[in-house]
């Protein structure tokens, strides 16, 4: 029946050694598992079967890695059809680097949640808190909006740490690990180090 490779994105899209990681970070609402001949280039031989799935605004890598880990499909009988790829839209999902860490709060907070979900577990997205260097590992997309500047601290308790972000947005980093510390709840972090608002 020939050499055959199961693929976690819709091919075209996402050819590469990322697929899941890349549609998270992109913001994608949907996604699937790709069943496909092998052939020469990467990930462009004809598809067998295809699933797709929704993917939640909240959901992160490593969850969404187990739902498609279950998305297959019986090719055993051997009539499977081949369906050539659109060459023309394939893109790449490339592997990761920790180039990608570094949180920008110029951006929107639903580019940056999508950053933090999409970099679990690693290599996570990072920022710089009260002089520390820390990785978020959990954050939330407030409704509320801002006028302060990207990046500007607007409240530090027991519901988290809510940054300003680009576009007037707002971020809530939930839970996070300093360096040499442990993961921790963002409440239980500022327990031992306190950050100014503002």
């Amino acid at each position: 029946k020939g050499c055959i490779n199961v693929h976690s994105s819709l091919l075209p899209k996402y050819r590469g050694a990322a697929p899941i990681h890349w549609a998270v970070l992109n913001g994608d609402r949907e996604t699937g598992v790709t069943i496909m001949h092998m052939a020469h280039d990467l990930d462009a031989g004809d598809i067998i079967a295809q699933a797709a799935t929704p993917i939640d605004p909240d959901e992160t890598v490593v969850a969404l890695h187990d739902r498609l880990a279950v998305l297959v499909a019986d090719i055993a009988a051997g009539t499977a059809t081949r369906t050539p790829q659109e060459h023309g839209k394939a893109t790449l999902a490339p592997m990761l680097s920790r180039e990608l860490s570094p949180m920008d709060w110029s951006r929107p907070a639903r580019a940056l949640h999508n950053q933090v979900r999409g970099l679990v577990p690693w290599p996570a997205a990072v920022t710089e808190l009260g002089g520390n260097r820390c990785k978020v590992f959990s954050a939330s997309v407030l409704g509320a909006t801002t006028s302060a500047a990207p990046g500007t601290i607007l409240a530090a308790g027991k519901e988290g740490i809510q940054v300003a972000c680009g576009g007037g947005t707002v971020l809530r980093i939930d839970e996070l690990q300093a360096d040499g510390g442990k993961r921790m709840k963002a409440a239980d972090y500022l327990r031992g180090h306190p950050i100014p608002v503002g």
